[in-house]
């Protein structure tokens, strides 16, 4: 089973690379940009009787730092 993990700062996180990205669409013009969010994409190749609560525990342990990051889990089978 094919898993995609989605991984983003939280809101209130400061994200430098964001704001560079950001401060770099509007040097070359780009109007209309209000903010950008940098994020991750993890995809993994899981058994398919990988349970909910394992690709949770994953996230939760190695994938996102919880603090300051959410996470959304995707199947894509």
């Amino acid at each position: 089973m094919k898993i995609r993990v989605l991984v983003s700062l939280k809101p209130g996180v400061l994200d430098p690379q964001g704001r560079a990205v950001h401060h770099a669409l509007e040097g070359l013009g780009f109007e209309g940009v209000d903010d950008v969010r940098i994020g991750r994409t993890v995809e993994l190749d899981v058994a398919d009787n990988t349970s909910d609560a394992a690709l949770t525990e994953m996230c939760e342990k190695l994938l996102a730092n919880t603090v300051i990051e959410n996470y959304k889990i995707e199947k894509l089978d």
